[in-house]
């Protein structure tokens, strides 16, 4: 009776995350439709001049690279550009195959994922997210000594993560009908030669290239937290000494040494990414010891941490440009470099440990 339940269990927990195994199936639609709930909100702005969150809708838009997108035109374009990708996404959701205009809607689809995961998002995004975990450390103590939601989340950044949330969904598209219109699995992207042992895709050539990734990546965290240690220490290193007296003033310095520390955890779990403790879990975590760690578990933090660097990153880059190879002095203008080897360890990841399909059946 009790293995009755027991796989029945098994198996409730197996259906429920089916959906999520079958994302091919339904990822175009969920991007139709981001796209048109983005495109009547764009309406509204220009309808009602209320929460456009670029340019001058945004206070602190000299951090983005659309800070000089008024209102007006801006609101405009955003509404055109959703309902196209709402047309588009609902094409490439009914298998559009056309061969002269099938390569279109692709190159739409990445184009979007550039401009909502790369182009929108900007240092604030990193910022906000870093700071959860300290919010939550501190909240109970009254610290820090700030409105988290007010300095950290206000629209502008929140609309950051919408689109965020939109540039992933138009990946999974633009990934899924690029293997619709190559013949390959729509399930895992494999193709009818794909074999598991040969190619860059297979798991020892993965395992190689992946290392390095993974080493680079543990690596080019470091600089940052370094940096901001320094400043805990009352060393003003690539900073404004007024400015850092006034961190250590306000407090604000404890922020910096946690966002500091974060960055060097975030840097050693990404050894996980090669290591045997980010297959299986290890005997100190009470309840999963011994268990494999699921792809997504390590995949989807990854995935998320690579855009929100490699955007900081470009926005650093963009902001003092003026510096010329000054900027280079400032350790988050690497980060860009960062987010590239996390994305290639995390892909190697994947490639090593995915299993057999269930669809091509091919392993």
């Amino acid at each position: 009776m009790k293995k009755d339940v027991k796989n029945t269990n098994v198996e409730k927990s197996h259906s429920s995350y089916q959906w999520l195994r079958k994302w091919p199936s339904w990822i175009a639609y969920a991007a139709a439709a981001w796209s048109l709930l983005y495109g009547i909100m764009a309406v509204y702005w220009t309808l009602t001049g209320v929460g456009y969150p670029f340019g001058e809708g945004d206070p602190h838009h000299y951090n983005s690279f659309l800070g000089n997108l008024q209102a007006k035109p801006g609101s405009l374009s955003l509404a055109a550009w959703g309902f196209l990708g709402a047309v588009i996404g609902a094409m490439i959701a009914r298998k559009f195959k056309r061969k002269w205009l099938r390569w279109g809607p692709l190159v739409y689809a990445w184009a979007n994922f550039v401009f909502l995961l790369i182009v929108i998002p900007d240092s604030r995004a990193i910022t906000a997210f870093a700071y959860i975990p300290i919010v939550i450390v501190g909240a109970p103590f009254g610290w820090p000594p700030v409105n988290f939601i007010e300095t950290a989340l206000p629209w502008p950044v929140l609309n950051q993560f919408l689109c965020m949330v939109g540039g992933f969904l138009w990946l999974g598209t633009a990934i899924s009908y690029l293997r619709l219109i190559r013949g390959s699995c729509i399930s895992c992207g494999r193709s009818r030669t794909e074999t598991s042992d040969r190619g860059w895709k297979s798991r020892s050539s993965a395992a190689r290239w992946g290392k390095w990734a993974a080493y680079a990546a543990f690596i080019l965290p470091f600089g940052y937290s370094i940096m901001r240690w320094l400043w805990v220490l009352g060393i003003p290193v690539g900073i404004d000494p007024e400015y850092l007296r006034s961190l250590h003033e306000t407090g604000l310095w404890l922020a910096g040494a946690a966002l500091a520390t974060i960055g060097a955890f975030g840097g050693l779990l990404t050894l996980g990414l090669i290591k045997k403790w980010g297959e299986i879990f290890p005997r100190w975590m009470i309840g999963l010891s011994g268990k494999p760690v699921p792809l997504a578990v390590a995949i989807v933090p990854a995935a998320i941490v690579t855009v929100l660097i490699t955007t900081c990153g470009l926005t650093v880059i963009h902001m003092y440009a003026k510096n010329g190879f000054g900027v280079l002095l400032n350790p988050m203008a690497w980060w860009p470099i960062w987010g590239i080897t996390l994305g290639a360890a995390t892909l190697a990841y994947y490639y090593r440990r995915r299993g057999k399909c269930t669809s091509c059946e091919k392993s």
